[in-house]
């Protein structure tokens, strides 16, 4: 007996989860993908729950969902036609909450929760010193307070200095990014560095950027007392793999 052909119109079925667009950039001489547009306004802990939760892709249909990036990550992705996309869509109107910090007592710390000092300095054991940074891993790095200069300052000033090169976690003298990010041609004025004092016990921050509102948005602000649960700002998730690497990963 011959099966019954089903005539008609197949219907293209809907995505199983919302769609979310994706944005490629460079990141270490490879590639980065990252959510477009980012996610929030919200809090960091919003964002991180949101970025978490299960999408599709926007051009196979299959299961996707994010993590939360460091900051180099971030940075990398806030560089990438700056000024047609991050700076309007996200310094101009809110702020960046590119990773976390720690604030100790001698410097910044980025990339880590770690907030016991004992700990902190084992880290420094095993780092390296790289023109006056500590690069400890892939992710994490420490920049002594006497390698940058906090306020007012030009854009070569800033990254040139400790802090933008322990956010974007480079050997190199300058951070690239971070010069491109605030070159002149986008925040006359300079860049603000605020909110990076030594605290007497580590203390766990969010790390901003923005278009300064002090300012009148011709300078860059960059902030080191952002909160987890904070007023509400954007980030960028990076793409995980497909449905089952995603719950593979830990």
């Amino acid at each position: 007996m011959e099966k019954e052909t089903k005539y008609g119109i197949i219907e293209q079925v809907g995505p199983q989860f919302p769609v979310r667009k994706l944005l490629v950039v460079r990141h270490r001489g490879g590639d980065l993908t990252v959510s477009y547009p980012a996610f929030g306004p919200n809090t960091y802990k919003g964002n991180l729950e949101e970025m978490s939760k299960d999408y599709s892709h926007p051009q196979t249909g299959e299961r996707i969902s994010f993590r939360e990036p460091t900051t180099a990550e971030s940075i990398s992705a806030a560089a990438y036609e700056f000024e047609n996309l991050a700076k309007p869509e996200i310094f101009d109107s809110r702020w960046l909450q590119a990773g976390y910090i720690v604030r100790t007592q001698d410097g910044v710390f980025t990339n880590t929760k770690i907030t016991d000092e004992d700990s902190l300095k084992k880290l420094l054991d095993k780092a390296e010193k790289v023109n006056g940074i500590y690069l400890i891993d892939d992710k994490m790095a420490f920049a002594p307070y006497e390698t940058f200069k906090q306020g007012m300052q030009d854009c070569d000033t800033f990254s040139h200095g400790g802090l933008a090169r322990a956010l974007e976690h480079t050997q190199e003298k300058v951070a690239t990014n971070l010069r491109e990010i605030a070159s002149p041609k986008f925040y006359k004025r300079g860049v603000n560095v605020w909110s990076f004092d030594s605290v007497k016990e580590p203390v766990l921050r969010i790390a901003s950027l923005d278009s300064d509102r002090g300012l009148d948005r011709d300078g860059l602000g960059i902030g080191g007392y952002g909160g987890y649960e904070g007023r509400g700002g954007y980030a960028f998730g990076v793409l995980k793999k497909s449905a089952e690497g995603t719950r593979a990963e830990k």
